[in-house]
């Protein structure tokens, strides 16, 4: 299975976001809690190049608590100030407000130095790939309904500036996605969770993916979710054990694999297997 997808405001948005840096003070980079590494845009540390950077593992609760501390970590390793929020709860928003006056601190004291008594605003700008609850965080840090918000991925398609209170204001930017995934690991990745069209998909091979990713690191919560006192050898059995366990089955009894594709899927993204992370900073030293 090749994922590939670049639709073409996502290339204007790249531009947009190069133009307008210069604009603003920090740069709030969104990305999936469960997905650290894969949902985060590789062209980003290019565009961005020095600014000053918040990186918001938004979906934390959908996150495995303690790969999430990991993440943490692995970023102020490299200096990079990570928080875990959840914004469709309004979880965390509270942080990110103090986190950006830290990272702003020493620019904002060196202009009281300047006889600047009440710096402005701090302007920040948020960059993310599809799907990644841009939308929804900006609505919850100003607290009201600003932004386009959608379960589907590249809903937000223009550039504005919202108001967060006095101490804020925030630019919210097109989710961006690069052209080509040279790794198909992290296409699927992005794929199980949600941040690519179905469309665009084959749903069977992403199961089969998705189910040797349980088999692998979450075995106990697979075998629990479908009664399973062993892993099946193989992935047909498997797929003809849940096939017939949920009643995904066509004329004659049969199978129907699509089916059963699209029911791993849905109960992957709605957490009927627990909270789950598909990458760990470890699997970037093995990658190694």
């Amino acid at each position: 299975m090749t994922i590939q997808w670049f639709p073409g405001h996502m290339a204007k948005a790249r531009r947009e976001v190069t133009e307008k840096l210069k604009l603003v003070d920090i740069i709030f980079e969104l990305v999936d809690a469960r997905i650290p590494y894969s949902s985060r845009n590789p062209m980003i540390d290019e565009i961005i190049q020095h600014k000053p950077r918040l990186v918001l593992l938004n979906k934390a609760d959908m996150a495995d608590r303690e790969a999430t501390k990991e993440w943490i970590a692995f970023f102020a390793e490299k200096g990079i100030k990570a928080l875990a929020i959840n914004s469709q709860a309004g979880e965390g928003m509270r942080t990110i407000a103090q986190a950006s006056q830290d990272i702003m601190k020493e620019k904002f004291d060196r202009l009281r130095a300047k006889g600047v008594k009440q710096p402005r605003a701090i302007r920040a700008m948020i960059v993310g790939i599809p799907n990644a609850g841009k939308s929804t965080l900006i609505n919850r840090l100003a607290q009201k309904n600003i932004a386009k918000t959608g379960n589907t991925p590249g809903v937000t398609k223009s550039q504005q500036w919202i108001k967060v209170g006095k101490e804020m204001e925030l630019l919210d930017t097109p989710g961006i996605l690069w052209p080509k995934f040279e790794d198909q690991e992290v296409g699927k990745k992005l794929a199980i969770t949600g941040a690519i069209k179905d469309t665009l998909l084959n749903l069977q091979d992403l199961t089969v993916y998705t189910l040797r990713f349980l088999e692998q690191v979450y075995p106990e919560r697979l075998k629990e979710r479908y009664n399973l006192e062993s892993l099946p050898e193989n992935t047909v059995e498997m797929f003809d054990h849940i096939g017939i366990l949920r009643g995904c089955l066509m004329a004659g009894g049969l199978v129907d694999y699509d089916k059963v594709s699209e029911l791993v899927i849905k109960e992957i993204r709605s957490e009927k297997f627990g909270r789950i992370t598909f990458e760990r900073p470890s699997d970037l030293m093995a990658d190694k």
